[in-house]
């Protein structure tokens, strides 16, 4: 129980990464605020998992790239929860495609969810973050954002522009004792995979040293570690969970 009595606010929670997240906090003692874009069924069901699991959960349909919404949603959850120990950037999409093929579209809807997504949650809920000296923010970012990754300008500027954010705040908001880290998954087994031809798969797993795919939970249980005490002396750091996608592999 590393997040007793802490309440958790957990962006693009209602599936993949992030539902793993909030199942893995819930597990751990935390109570669970969640936003997602649209999938209510997947909602519906995280939710009744959380209470199944004793733990308080509030959910909200909400576009994190649109600030107002965002703002409204503050005015739901402070007077259930006056602080907030805890907040996941993890909301993100894909739009890829080669540059010069990349619609003006596809450029602004990335940058928006991933990286104005980021600035909006955090802008809203900062302060909150602050009220016992404690706080902690993980960014999900990617190690396209670390390395790029053909087809992926928009997701890959997006991503590094996370890093980047995740290492100044740090340093901005140290002296309120709140941290804020950055984990950057490689390829990990979410349901975008299914969509994609076997070579795409085959290519990926060539990258990575361990020769394998990485689950949720691995990303969910360095999240854990990260917003537990046992990483009270970390802020500012980017984790990569990529299964050695940057070593030498031979």
């Amino acid at each position: 129980m590393r997040l007793k009595n802490k309440t958790a606010l957990i962006t693009g929670g209602s599936r993949g990464i992030g539902r793993d997240i909030a199942i893995k906090f819930a597990e751990e003692g935390a109570d669970i605020i969640f936003l997602y874009k649209s999938d209510e069924k997947s909602a519906q069901e995280l939710t009744s998992t959380i209470e199944s699991l004793g733990r308080s959960v509030l959910s909200f349909k909400v576009d994190v790239s649109n600030y107002e919404e965002v703002l409204k949603i503050r005015n739901v959850v402070e007077p259930t929860f006056s602080k907030i120990d805890i907040l996941i950037n993890n909301a993100g999409i894909l739009r890829d495609s080669l540059f010069m093929k990349m619609d003006d579209s596809d450029w602004h809807s990335v940058i928006d969810v991933n990286l104005t997504g980021v600035f909006n949650c955090t802008k809203v809920f900062l302060d909150l973050l602050y009220k016992d000296n404690q706080g902690v923010i993980v960014n999900i970012a990617s190690i396209a954002g670390v390395y790029g990754n053909v087809g992926q300008t928009n997701y890959s500027a997006s991503k590094a522009g996370i890093i980047g954010f995740t290492k100044s705040l740090a340093k901005e908001v140290a002296r309120y004792k709140v941290r804020v880290n950055c984990i950057a998954p490689g390829f990990i087994e979410t349901g975008i995979w299914d969509q994609l031809p076997p070579k795409v798969y085959e290519a990926a797993l060539k990258k990575t040293a361990l020769r394998k795919m990485g689950l949720p939970e691995h990303v969910s249980k360095t999240v854990v570690f990260l917003a537990s005490e046992e990483s009270s002396y970390m802020t500012g750091q980017v984790i990569e969970v990529d299964g050695g996608i940057g070593l030498s592999v031979i």
